[in-house]
C-alpha cells in the first residue's frame, strides 16, 4: 500500500513526511482491517510532523479521523463484518484497569493509545483498529462529512461540555479550524449565542455564515461577556484574553493536546469572581458515541476541503500556513 510516514520530525518547510510502499497490515486478535475511503487532517497530525509531540515510534503514519469500509478481520472480533462502513478516532486503547477506566474516565487512562501516534494511522491505504474502539457511522453522514467528525468533533464536543455553557448561554470561540466550526454548529442549534475570534478573516466569513452572532480578531473584545469560552487555537497568550472576557462564574476550556506557553495570570482580572480554567485531555468512547448520534440528529456538515492522498504533505503545508478554511480530508488518489 501507499502510506505516508514522519520520517525526520520538523517545520514542514524541512519535508518531514515522505511517501512510500508498504505490506498491507494484517489486523492482529481483535482488531479489523479498513481500507480507507477518507481521513481528515487534523491540527495534532502537524504537531506529531514538525515534532511538538515527540514520535512514539519511527515512521509513524499520521492521520486519526479514518473512515472505511472493513476489508478483513482478526480472531475473535464480533462487533462487526465484512463491508461494514466504521469510523477510527483518536483513542485507540485503554488498560480497562485503573482508577480512571473503572470510573467512565478512560480519557484519562495513563496507558491509553492512540491512533496515528502510538499505532499507524489513516494517511495510507488500510488501517488497522481493535474493533472495541471503532465507531459504526450514521448512514446519513457520507465519508468526507464523516471524517472530521471523528476528532475535531469529538474532541470539540468534549471541550464543549467541559466549558459548561448554560442553556441559551453565551460562548466565546478563539480559533476557528476544524474543530471550533464544528462546536459553533452544534451551540447555535442548541440555542447558545456564539461569539468567535480569530485571527482568519475567511474563517471569520464562515463564522458569520455558520450562525454567529459575531465574529472579529482573536484579541478582541466579544461584545458581550461570556458564560463560557474555549480556545482551539494552540496560543497560550489567548488564555488570559479568554480568562478576561468571562462573566462571573464562567468557565474557559482548553482544547487541543499543545499550547505554548500560558502566560502569568492576573488573578483579580481574570480568574476572581468564581472563573474557571480546564483543560480538555482527549475523549472516552461515550462521548464519541454521544456526539455521532447528536451530530445526525442536528445535520451538522463540516466544511469539507477534499484533498487527494498523495498530496497530503502539501495538505499539512497549508494548514501550518493557516491556508485551510473548515476541515481539510483526503481522499484516495
Amino acid at each position: 500500500m501507499k502510506a505516508w510516514i514522519v520520517r525526520r520530525p520538523g517545520p514542514m518547510t524541512t519535508g518531514p513526511l515522505a511517501q512510500v510502499d508498504r505490506d498491507d497490515p494484517e489486523p492482529g486478535v481483535g482488531e479489523v482491517r479498513v481500507r480507507v475511503s477518507a481521513c481528515g487532517v487534523c491540527r495534532t497530525d502537524l504537531h506529531l510532523v514538525e515534532g511538538d509531540l515527540a514520535p512514539h515510534h519511527p515512521g509513524t503514519v499520521p492521520g486519526h479521523e479514518i473512515v472505511g469500509v472493513v476489508d478483513a478481520l482478526g480472531t475473535g472480533t464480533r462487533r462487526f463484518a465484512i463491508g461494514d462502513r466504521i469510523g477510527i478516532a483518536w483513542l485507540r486503547g485503554t488498560c480497562g484497569r485503573c482508577r480512571f477506566c473503572r470510573t467512565g474516565r478512560e480519557n484519562l487512562c495513563p496507558d491509553a493509545r492512540f491512533t496515528g501516534w502510538d499505532a499507524d494511522g489513516g494517511y495510507a491505504e488500510y488501517a488497522v483498529v481493535p474493533e472495541a474502539y471503532a465507531y459504526a457511522l450514521p448512514p446519513q453522514l457520507d465519508d468526507a462529512t464523516a471524517a472530521p467528525l471523528l476528532c475535531a468533533g469529538i474532541v470539540g464536543y468534549r471541550a464543549l461540555k467541559r466549558a459548561e455553557l448554560p442553556p441559551g448561554g453565551r460562548l466565546g470561540i478563539y480559533g476557528f479550524g476544524a474543530s471550533a466550526h464544528v462546536v459553533a454548529q452544534v451551540a447555535v442549534a442548541q440555542g447558545a449565542t456564539v461569539h468567535v475570534l480569530t485571527r482568519s478573516p475567511e474563517a471569520r466569513e464562515l463564522a458569520l455564515a455558520l450562525g454567529a452572532a459575531s465574529a472579529g480578531p482573536a484579541d478582541a473584545e466579544p461584545p458581550e461577556p461570556l458564560d463560557a469560552a474555549i480556545t482551539f487555537a494552540p496560543v497560550g497568550g489567548l488564555v488570559p484574553v479568554a480568562l478576561r472576557a468571562l462573566d462571573a462564574g464562567g468557565t474557559l476550556a482548553i482544547a487541543g493536546i499543545h499550547l505554548t506557553d500560558v502566560p502569568a495570570l492576573d488573578y483579580e482580572r481574570e480568574l476572581f469572581r468564581e472563573k474557571q480554567l480546564r483543560s480538555v485531555t482527549a475523549n472516552t468512547r461515550a462521548d464519541g458515541e454521544e456526539f455521532l448520534r447528536l451530530a445526525a440528529a442536528l445535520d451538522v456538515r463540516p466544511t469539507v476541503d477534499p484533498r487527494p492522498l498523495s498530496t497530503a504533505d502539501r495538505v499539512l503545508a497549508d494548514l501550518a500556513a493557516d491556508r485551510i478554511t473548515g476541515a481539510a480530508v483526503l481522499l484516495p488518489g
